[in-house]
């Protein structure tokens, strides 16, 4: 149970994807200017990197490697979260279409997001089990979400505030995005 606890401060803190690996930053940007369109698209990282991780983590144990066609994982795995985005933006359109349209173009570019690649490829190359690669999907997952979260209630706060005209609107989040990523840079001791 420690091991899960570690990995998941880890995978959250730590080597959070978007903060200290640098994956996803464009619906990063893009999301991350209401926080209820952040909140929106951090739920539907979150459902669609832990089942990309489970179902990669099958596909790469139980097709690609009895069958040595090990370095098809990339294709393969993208068609696995190409499908899942698939089945997340038909279920949005039909239940949460306030949802749907606020993500807009966000929501289909999941698919070609590399922290949903990124995670499960990391979660083959360190070779996790199955519990692994699930418990460290779903904390790269919520790491993402909490980045994003952050990063919207600030964007949200900058609007209020008189900035330069020289750093508005992206110059301003790159800033911000910096300084929140030296924040996580903290927790690089603790595991």
């Amino acid at each position: 149970m420690g091991d899960y606890i570690v990995l998941i401060i880890s995978c959250i803190f730590v080597n959070n994807i978007l903060l200290a690996q640098f994956l996803g930053n464009c619906p990063f940007f893009g999301t991350s200017k209401k926080m209820e369109t952040a909140i929106g698209m951090g739920m539907a990282v979150v459902f669609v990197l832990v089942l990309a991780g489970v179902m990669t983590w099958l596909t790469y144990e139980y097709l690609l490697v009895p069958l040595n066609l090990v370095y098809l994982r990339t294709i393969a795995f993208i068609l696995v979260i190409a499908a899942l985005v698939q089945f997340v933006e038909m279920f949005l359109k039909k239940n949460m279409p306030a949802l749907y349209a606020g993500l807009g173009i966000f929501l289909p570019l999941i698919t070609t997001n590399c922290a949903v690649l990124g995670a499960c490829v990391i979660n083959i190359d360190k070779e996790y089990n199955f519990m692994q690669a699930l418990v460290a999907s779903f904390a790269f997952a919520a790491g993402f979400g909490l980045a994003l979260v952050l990063f919207a209630g600030i964007r949200e706060r900058i609007l209020l505030a008189r900035v330069p005209k020289p750093l508005q609107d992206t110059s301003i989040a790159l800033i911000t995005a910096g300084i929140l990523s030296l924040s996580f840079y903290a927790f690089k001791g603790m595991v």
